[in-house]
Protein backbone atom coordinates (compact mmCIF):
# COMPACT_ATOMS: atom_id res chain seq x y z
CA UNK A 1 0.00 0.00 0.00
CA UNK A 2 1.00 3.18 -0.89
CA UNK A 3 0.16 6.98 1.33
CA UNK A 4 -1.05 9.38 -1.38
CA UNK A 5 -2.16 12.69 -0.52
CA UNK A 6 -5.50 13.59 -2.09
CA UNK A 7 -8.06 16.33 -3.30
CA UNK A 8 -10.83 17.61 -1.20
CA UNK A 9 -14.24 19.30 -1.60
CA UNK A 10 -16.25 20.94 0.92
CA UNK A 11 -19.33 19.08 2.08
CA UNK A 12 -22.19 19.37 4.66
CA UNK A 13 -19.81 17.14 6.79
CA UNK A 14 -16.39 19.36 6.06
CA UNK A 15 -13.48 18.92 3.69
CA UNK A 16 -13.34 15.03 2.38
CA UNK A 17 -11.77 13.40 -0.76
CA UNK A 18 -13.32 13.95 -4.21
CA UNK A 19 -13.73 10.49 -4.75
CA UNK A 20 -15.97 9.93 -1.50
CA UNK A 21 -19.50 10.55 -0.89
CA UNK A 22 -21.64 11.91 2.21
CA UNK A 23 -24.73 9.67 3.32
CA UNK A 24 -27.29 9.48 5.48
CA UNK A 25 -26.85 6.74 8.04
CA UNK A 26 -30.69 5.59 7.85
CA UNK A 27 -29.71 5.35 3.96
CA UNK A 28 -26.89 2.98 4.74
CA UNK A 29 -28.28 0.29 7.52
CA UNK A 30 -31.27 -1.70 7.49
CA UNK A 31 -32.30 -1.90 10.88
CA UNK A 32 -31.77 1.15 13.26
CA UNK A 33 -33.80 0.78 16.21
CA UNK A 34 -33.68 1.72 20.03
CA UNK A 35 -32.81 -1.59 22.47
CA UNK A 36 -35.58 -2.43 25.18
CA UNK A 37 -36.70 0.94 26.60
CA UNK A 38 -38.44 0.43 30.51
CA UNK A 39 -37.81 -1.26 33.42
CA UNK A 40 -35.68 -5.11 32.89
CA UNK A 41 -34.57 -5.16 36.66
CA UNK A 42 -37.89 -7.81 37.16
CA UNK A 43 -36.77 -10.47 34.23
CA UNK A 44 -33.19 -10.41 35.38
CA UNK A 45 -31.92 -13.79 36.08
CA UNK A 46 -28.47 -16.33 37.38
CA UNK A 47 -30.04 -19.01 35.20
CA UNK A 48 -27.69 -20.55 32.84
CA UNK A 49 -30.34 -20.23 29.88
CA UNK A 50 -30.22 -16.20 30.80
CA UNK A 51 -29.34 -14.28 28.11
CA UNK A 52 -26.92 -11.52 28.28
CA UNK A 53 -28.28 -8.20 28.89
CA UNK A 54 -26.19 -5.30 27.48
CA UNK A 55 -26.41 -1.86 29.01
CA UNK A 56 -24.67 1.34 28.17
CA UNK A 57 -21.97 0.66 30.97
CA UNK A 58 -21.52 -2.35 29.14
CA UNK A 59 -20.12 -0.40 26.77
CA UNK A 60 -16.46 0.85 25.53
CA UNK A 61 -14.89 2.27 22.53
CA UNK A 62 -14.96 -0.46 20.10
CA UNK A 63 -14.89 -2.97 23.33
CA UNK A 64 -17.16 -4.49 26.31
CA UNK A 65 -16.67 -4.11 30.03
CA UNK A 66 -18.58 -7.19 31.44
CA UNK A 67 -18.77 -6.13 35.13
CA UNK A 68 -21.76 -5.97 36.32
CA UNK A 69 -23.17 -7.42 33.04
CA UNK A 70 -26.72 -9.15 33.67
CA UNK A 71 -28.88 -11.61 32.55
CA UNK A 72 -32.58 -11.60 31.71
CA UNK A 73 -35.03 -14.34 31.34
CA UNK A 74 -35.45 -16.28 27.70
CA UNK A 75 -39.29 -15.50 27.89
CA UNK A 76 -38.19 -11.54 28.01
CA UNK A 77 -35.37 -11.85 25.09
CA UNK A 78 -38.07 -13.95 22.93
CA UNK A 79 -41.19 -11.26 23.37
CA UNK A 80 -38.15 -8.81 22.79
CA UNK A 81 -37.15 -10.23 19.54
CA UNK A 82 -36.11 -6.68 17.93
CA UNK A 83 -33.20 -5.89 20.27
CA UNK A 84 -31.92 -8.94 19.71
CA UNK A 85 -28.02 -8.65 18.89
CA UNK A 86 -26.33 -10.17 15.44
CA UNK A 87 -22.57 -10.04 15.09
CA UNK A 88 -21.32 -6.48 13.56
CA UNK A 89 -23.88 -4.32 15.24
CA UNK A 90 -23.04 -1.35 16.23
CA UNK A 91 -24.10 -0.45 19.75
CA UNK A 92 -24.35 3.30 20.80
CA UNK A 93 -24.99 5.32 24.16
CA UNK A 94 -28.20 7.42 23.77
CA UNK A 95 -27.79 8.77 27.20
CA UNK A 96 -25.11 10.04 29.54
CA UNK A 97 -21.74 9.30 27.60
CA UNK A 98 -23.82 10.02 24.18
CA UNK A 99 -22.48 8.80 21.41
CA UNK A 100 -19.81 5.81 22.50
CA UNK A 101 -20.46 2.98 20.11
CA UNK A 102 -18.90 -0.68 19.84
CA UNK A 103 -19.12 -3.30 17.60
CA UNK A 104 -20.79 -7.07 18.25
CA UNK A 105 -18.78 -9.06 17.90
CA UNK A 106 -19.51 -13.41 17.37
CA UNK A 107 -19.00 -14.52 20.90
CA UNK A 108 -22.34 -11.65 21.31
CA UNK A 109 -24.45 -12.34 19.24
CA UNK A 110 -28.07 -13.19 19.83
CA UNK A 111 -27.58 -10.93 23.20
CA UNK A 112 -30.04 -8.41 24.39
CA UNK A 113 -29.78 -4.74 24.81
CA UNK A 114 -31.43 -2.23 27.11
CA UNK A 115 -31.59 1.66 25.99
CA UNK A 116 -29.38 1.40 23.42
CA UNK A 117 -29.46 2.60 19.56
CA UNK A 118 -28.75 -0.74 17.16
CA UNK A 119 -27.82 0.36 14.13
CA UNK A 120 -27.26 -2.86 11.58
CA UNK A 121 -25.56 -2.10 8.16
CA UNK A 122 -26.23 -2.90 4.89
CA UNK A 123 -23.89 -5.98 3.82
CA UNK A 124 -21.25 -6.12 1.60
CA UNK A 125 -20.97 -2.13 0.80
CA UNK A 126 -20.34 -0.64 4.50
CA UNK A 127 -18.08 -1.71 6.30
CA UNK A 128 -19.60 -1.88 10.65
CA UNK A 129 -16.29 -1.61 12.31
CA UNK A 130 -14.73 1.55 9.95
CA UNK A 131 -18.20 3.57 10.89
CA UNK A 132 -17.85 2.33 14.98
CA UNK A 133 -14.37 4.10 14.34
CA UNK A 134 -15.61 7.20 13.29
CA UNK A 135 -18.53 7.36 15.61
CA UNK A 136 -15.68 7.08 18.32
CA UNK A 137 -13.61 9.45 16.85
CA UNK A 138 -12.82 13.21 18.30
CA UNK A 139 -14.72 14.17 14.52
CA UNK A 140 -17.64 11.86 15.25
CA UNK A 141 -18.01 12.34 18.89
CA UNK A 142 -17.77 16.56 18.16
CA UNK A 143 -20.22 16.12 15.31
CA UNK A 144 -22.89 14.21 17.39
CA UNK A 145 -22.13 16.75 20.42
CA UNK A 146 -24.56 18.79 18.16
CA UNK A 147 -27.48 16.64 17.76
CA UNK A 148 -27.58 15.73 21.67
CA UNK A 149 -30.89 16.48 23.30
CA UNK A 150 -31.55 17.43 27.23
CA UNK A 151 -30.21 19.86 29.44
CA UNK A 152 -29.42 18.05 32.86
CA UNK A 153 -29.04 14.49 31.17
CA UNK A 154 -27.79 14.27 27.55
CA UNK A 155 -29.83 12.16 24.82
CA UNK A 156 -29.43 11.04 21.46
CA UNK A 157 -32.38 9.90 19.45
CA UNK A 158 -32.85 7.16 16.84
CA UNK A 159 -34.82 9.70 14.78
CA UNK A 160 -31.88 11.66 14.88
CA UNK A 161 -29.41 9.14 14.33
CA UNK A 162 -30.92 8.01 11.26
CA UNK A 163 -30.51 11.42 9.47
CA UNK A 164 -26.49 12.27 11.03
CA UNK A 165 -24.22 12.01 7.93
CA UNK A 166 -21.24 10.52 7.36
CA UNK A 167 -18.38 10.11 4.64
CA UNK A 168 -18.44 6.86 2.59
CA UNK A 169 -15.52 5.55 0.98
CA UNK A 170 -15.50 3.05 -1.05
CA UNK A 171 -15.53 -0.45 0.43
CA UNK A 172 -12.10 -1.50 -0.06
CA UNK A 173 -10.93 1.77 1.23
CA UNK A 174 -13.26 1.44 4.43
CA UNK A 175 -12.02 -2.12 5.31
CA UNK A 176 -8.49 -0.74 4.82
CA UNK A 177 -9.20 1.92 7.25
CA UNK A 178 -11.10 -0.27 9.58
CA UNK A 179 -8.27 -2.71 9.72
CA UNK A 180 -5.18 -0.51 10.19
CA UNK A 181 -7.15 0.34 13.55
CA UNK A 182 -7.85 -2.53 14.17
CA UNK A 183 -4.27 -3.36 14.08
CA UNK A 184 -3.59 -0.06 16.11
CA UNK A 185 -6.20 -1.48 18.91
CA UNK A 186 -4.18 -5.26 18.98
CA UNK A 187 -1.01 -3.47 19.82
CA UNK A 188 -3.02 -1.39 22.38
CA UNK A 189 -4.80 -4.42 23.94
CA UNK A 190 -1.29 -6.42 24.17
CA UNK A 191 0.43 -3.80 25.90
CA UNK A 192 -2.65 -3.30 28.72
CA UNK A 193 -2.76 -6.95 28.70
CA UNK A 194 0.95 -7.20 29.56
CA UNK A 195 0.92 -4.22 32.00
CA UNK A 196 -1.96 -6.41 33.80
CA UNK A 197 0.20 -8.51 34.40
CA UNK A 198 3.21 -6.48 35.32
CA UNK A 199 1.09 -5.22 38.14
CA UNK A 200 -0.13 -8.32 38.90
CA UNK A 201 3.66 -9.55 39.58
CA UNK A 202 4.64 -6.47 41.46
CA UNK A 203 2.09 -6.99 43.80
CA UNK A 204 2.71 -10.64 44.87
CA UNK A 205 6.38 -9.98 45.26
CA UNK A 206 5.01 -6.89 47.30
CA UNK A 207 2.96 -9.15 49.46
CA UNK A 208 5.82 -11.90 49.33
CA UNK A 209 8.49 -9.23 50.65
CA UNK A 210 6.66 -7.92 53.04
CA UNK A 211 5.99 -10.99 54.74
CA UNK A 212 7.20 -10.85 58.51
CA UNK A 213 10.66 -12.51 58.83
CA UNK A 214 13.00 -13.26 61.95
CA UNK A 215 14.09 -10.10 63.51
CA UNK A 216 11.60 -7.65 61.85
CA UNK A 217 9.31 -5.22 64.01
CA UNK A 218 6.06 -4.16 63.78
CA UNK A 219 5.84 -0.56 64.57
CA UNK A 220 2.89 2.09 64.00
CA UNK A 221 4.03 4.89 61.82
CA UNK A 222 3.31 7.44 64.52
CA UNK A 223 6.59 5.92 65.92
CA UNK A 224 8.46 6.46 62.59
CA UNK A 225 7.55 9.47 61.23
CA UNK A 226 4.90 12.02 61.19
CA UNK A 227 1.58 12.67 59.31
CA UNK A 228 0.56 16.09 58.87
CA UNK A 229 -2.86 17.69 57.54
CA UNK A 230 -3.02 20.00 54.57
CA UNK A 231 -4.14 23.14 53.89
CA UNK A 232 -7.58 24.93 54.58
CA UNK A 233 -8.16 27.77 51.97
CA UNK A 234 -11.30 29.55 50.88
CA UNK A 235 -12.12 29.98 47.11
CA UNK A 236 -11.06 33.64 47.25
CA UNK A 237 -7.22 32.32 47.57
CA UNK A 238 -7.33 30.35 44.43
CA UNK A 239 -5.50 32.47 41.79
CA UNK A 240 -4.62 31.48 38.22
CA UNK A 241 -0.58 31.03 39.71
CA UNK A 242 1.08 30.79 43.60
CA UNK A 243 1.36 27.87 45.25
CA UNK A 244 0.61 24.43 43.87
CA UNK A 245 -2.21 22.75 45.97
CA UNK A 246 -2.11 18.90 45.06
CA UNK A 247 -5.34 16.90 45.72
CA UNK A 248 -6.76 13.83 44.79
CA UNK A 249 -6.87 14.70 41.26
CA UNK A 250 -3.30 14.65 41.36
CA UNK A 251 -2.38 11.10 42.55
CA UNK A 252 -3.09 8.32 39.51
CA UNK A 253 -1.70 4.93 39.58
CA UNK A 254 0.66 5.92 42.57
CA UNK A 255 2.29 8.57 40.97
CA UNK A 256 1.97 12.67 40.57
CA UNK A 257 0.06 13.94 37.87
CA UNK A 258 -0.89 17.73 36.96
CA UNK A 259 -3.15 18.15 34.36
CA UNK A 260 -5.40 19.81 36.84
CA UNK A 261 -4.13 22.13 39.08
CA UNK A 262 -5.18 24.70 41.24
CA UNK A 263 -3.06 27.30 43.16
CA UNK A 264 -3.46 29.59 45.99
CA UNK A 265 -1.99 33.35 47.31
CA UNK A 266 -2.00 32.39 50.75
CA UNK A 267 0.99 31.82 53.08
CA UNK A 268 2.07 28.54 53.71
CA UNK A 269 3.39 27.32 56.90
CA UNK A 270 6.89 25.59 56.37
CA UNK A 271 5.45 22.53 57.89
CA UNK A 272 2.96 22.07 54.83
CA UNK A 273 5.29 22.74 51.92
CA UNK A 274 6.34 18.99 50.36
CA UNK A 275 9.69 17.69 50.38
CA UNK A 276 11.49 15.21 48.91
CA UNK A 277 10.59 12.10 49.61
CA UNK A 278 6.72 12.49 51.86
CA UNK A 279 4.13 10.31 51.14
CA UNK A 280 1.40 12.21 49.80
CA UNK A 281 -2.02 10.37 50.99
CA UNK A 282 -5.79 11.15 50.13
CA UNK A 283 -7.25 10.69 53.70
CA UNK A 284 -10.88 12.22 52.75
CA UNK A 285 -13.10 11.56 49.67
CA UNK A 286 -16.66 11.43 48.24
CA UNK A 287 -15.39 8.00 46.61
CA UNK A 288 -14.74 5.30 49.42
CA UNK A 289 -12.27 3.81 46.72
CA UNK A 290 -10.16 6.49 46.62
CA UNK A 291 -9.57 6.65 50.28
CA UNK A 292 -5.49 5.93 51.17
CA UNK A 293 -4.50 6.20 47.21
CA UNK A 294 -0.58 8.52 47.73
CA UNK A 295 2.34 9.09 45.16
CA UNK A 296 5.93 9.55 46.31
CA UNK A 297 6.63 12.94 45.85
CA UNK A 298 9.59 14.61 44.11
CA UNK A 299 10.42 16.50 40.78
CA UNK A 300 7.90 18.79 40.04
CA UNK A 301 5.86 18.03 43.42
CA UNK A 302 8.76 19.30 46.01
CA UNK A 303 7.80 22.68 47.24
CA UNK A 304 4.51 23.12 46.66
CA UNK A 305 1.12 22.24 49.39
CA UNK A 306 -1.16 19.79 49.93
CA UNK A 307 -4.97 20.41 50.00
CA UNK A 308 -7.14 19.63 53.56
CA UNK A 309 -8.57 16.08 52.33
CA UNK A 310 -4.53 14.83 51.96
CA UNK A 311 -2.45 14.07 54.07
CA UNK A 312 1.57 13.70 53.93
CA UNK A 313 3.40 11.20 56.01
CA UNK A 314 7.08 12.60 56.63
CA UNK A 315 9.76 10.06 58.41
CA UNK A 316 13.31 9.22 56.85
CA UNK A 317 11.98 5.33 55.55
CA UNK A 318 9.38 7.01 53.21
CA UNK A 319 11.26 4.67 50.27
CA UNK A 320 10.32 1.45 52.31
CA UNK A 321 7.06 2.77 53.53
CA UNK A 322 5.73 4.01 50.14
CA UNK A 323 5.68 0.53 49.36
CA UNK A 324 4.12 -0.63 52.04
CA UNK A 325 0.99 1.92 50.88
CA UNK A 326 0.90 -0.26 48.17
CA UNK A 327 0.21 -3.45 49.97
CA UNK A 328 -2.19 -5.05 51.07
CA UNK A 329 -1.23 -4.15 55.22
CA UNK A 330 -2.36 -0.59 54.65
CA UNK A 331 -5.31 -1.39 52.95
CA UNK A 332 -6.74 -3.70 55.42
CA UNK A 333 -6.58 -1.25 57.89
CA UNK A 334 -7.88 1.54 55.95
CA UNK A 335 -11.46 -0.08 55.52
CA UNK A 336 -11.13 -1.06 59.51
CA UNK A 337 -10.55 2.61 60.34
CA UNK A 338 -13.15 4.25 57.54
CA UNK A 339 -15.97 6.26 59.29
CA UNK A 340 -19.46 4.77 58.29
CA UNK A 341 -21.43 7.75 56.96
CA UNK A 342 -17.83 10.23 56.09
CA UNK A 343 -15.24 8.54 53.74
CA UNK A 344 -12.29 9.87 55.43
CA UNK A 345 -9.57 8.41 57.99
CA UNK A 346 -7.94 10.58 60.75
CA UNK A 347 -4.57 11.48 61.40
CA UNK A 348 -4.86 9.59 64.61
CA UNK A 349 -5.78 6.38 62.55
CA UNK A 350 -3.33 6.80 59.92
CA UNK A 351 -0.38 7.36 63.05
CA UNK A 352 -2.06 4.35 64.66
CA UNK A 353 -1.42 1.99 61.20
CA UNK A 354 0.69 -0.88 61.82
CA UNK A 355 3.63 -2.14 59.33
CA UNK A 356 6.38 -4.75 59.51
CA UNK A 357 9.86 -2.76 60.13
CA UNK A 358 12.55 -4.97 59.10
CA UNK A 359 16.71 -3.45 59.20
CA UNK A 360 16.98 -0.77 57.22
CA UNK A 361 19.25 -2.95 55.08
CA UNK A 362 16.17 -5.55 54.52
CA UNK A 363 14.16 -2.32 53.12
CA UNK A 364 16.93 -1.14 50.90
CA UNK A 365 17.09 -4.96 49.60
CA UNK A 366 13.07 -4.72 49.25
CA UNK A 367 13.14 -0.70 47.53
CA UNK A 368 15.22 -2.12 45.05
CA UNK A 369 13.49 -5.11 43.85
CA UNK A 370 10.24 -3.22 43.87
CA UNK A 371 11.33 -0.07 42.50
CA UNK A 372 12.91 -1.82 39.57
CA UNK A 373 9.27 -3.19 38.63
CA UNK A 374 7.54 0.08 39.18
CA UNK A 375 10.18 1.02 36.29
CA UNK A 376 9.65 -1.33 34.06
CA UNK A 377 5.94 -1.00 34.66
CA UNK A 378 6.27 2.80 34.03
CA UNK A 379 8.32 2.02 30.86
CA UNK A 380 5.08 0.50 29.98
CA UNK A 381 2.90 2.80 30.64
CA UNK A 382 4.49 5.06 28.35
CA UNK A 383 4.35 2.56 25.71
CA UNK A 384 0.79 2.26 26.16
CA UNK A 385 0.32 6.37 25.96
CA UNK A 386 2.00 6.73 22.91
CA UNK A 387 0.34 3.94 21.21
CA UNK A 388 -2.98 5.52 22.15
CA UNK A 389 -1.79 8.54 20.85
CA UNK A 390 -0.71 7.16 17.49
CA UNK A 391 -4.05 5.44 17.44
CA UNK A 392 -6.01 8.84 17.45
CA UNK A 393 -3.38 10.48 15.48
CA UNK A 394 -3.98 7.38 12.72
CA UNK A 395 -8.18 7.94 13.55
CA UNK A 396 -8.16 11.82 12.72
CA UNK A 397 -6.03 11.51 9.54
CA UNK A 398 -7.83 7.99 7.94
CA UNK A 399 -11.18 8.60 8.60
CA UNK A 400 -11.07 12.02 7.28
CA UNK A 401 -9.61 10.97 4.29
CA UNK A 402 -6.18 13.35 5.17
CA UNK A 403 -3.31 10.05 4.53
CA UNK A 404 -5.02 7.51 2.19
CA UNK A 405 -4.28 3.71 2.42
CA UNK A 406 -5.07 2.83 -1.36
Amino acid sequence: MELVQEKFIETEIGLIPSDWEVMKLGNMTKLMTNGFVGIAKTHYTENRDGVLYIQGYNVEENSFKFKGIKKVTLEFHLNNSKSCLKKDDLLTVQTGDVGLTTIVPKYLEGSNCHALIITRFKKNRYNALFYCYYLNSKTGRGRLKEIETGTTMKHINVGELIHFEVPVPTTVEQTLIASALSNTDSWITNLENLLTKKRQIKQGALQELLKPKKGWEVKKLGDVGECIIGLTYSPDNVTSEGKLVLRSSNVKDNKLVFSDTVFVNVEVSEKLITRKGDILICVRNGSRNLIGKCAYIDGRGVGETFGAFMSVFRSNYNAYIFQVFQSNIIKKQIEEHLGATINQITNKSLNSFQIPFPTIKEQEYIVDILSDMDAEIEQLETKLEKAKKVKQGMMQELLTGKTRLV
